[in-house]
């Protein structure tokens, strides 16, 4: 018989001429398959995965702010134009949807590339009987959707006013 040298993650390790590995205090220098797992998903991609070829779009965040007049929605979603947004108001649900489409096609000398993307989300959110939905805004500028939701006049937060004693 005769020893084996194993090169691991460059830790050298040597297998005595019984065949059984030597535990000396532990066998840390031998990665277990946990930790090959991690290694592995855990790992960055090649730029060629991580371009901005076909990513969709996550989820936006949404901020909800109500003032003693209205709520207001703030939706961060940079990159869509105004005409990718669709809008709809149906029993006092709002649904906030973005669909936008891409293709490129890159043509020199012998090859041809093309690359197309498709991504969209959608957002619904049950609204207060106090909005009035007759006023309902919306604009869409640098990135970000507001949405105005007015409330009705009935609902509107009166300011705190003293009562006198009579």
């Amino acid at each position: 018989m005769f020893n084996l040298n194993f090169l691991i993650m460059s830790n050298l390790a040597t297998v005595p001429k019984n065949g059984s590995l030597a535990n000396n205090n532990s066998n840390h220098n031998f990665p277990t398959l946990s930790d090959w797992l991690d290694d592995i998903f855990n790992r960055d991609l090649p730029s060629v995965f991580t371009s901005n070829f076909n990513t969709g779009i996550t989820l936006p965040k949404v901020n909800i702010k109500e003032t003693a007049d209205a709520f207001m929605v703030e939706m961060a979603v940079p990159g869509l134009k105004k005409s990718d947004f669709q809008i709809d108001l149906d029993n006092e649900v709002l649904s906030i949807s973005a669909e936008s489409k891409e293709e490129s096609e890159h043509k020199d000398g012998n090859y041809t590339r093309r690359e197309f993307g498709y991504s969209s989300f959608k957002r619904t959110f049950n609204l207060p009987e106090s909005v009035n939905d007759e006023k309902i805004k919306a604009n869409y500028d640098n990135g970000i959707l507001n949405i105005l939701l007015p409330k009705k006049e009935e609902a509107k937060q009166k300011p705190a006013r003293s009562i006198k004693i009579s």
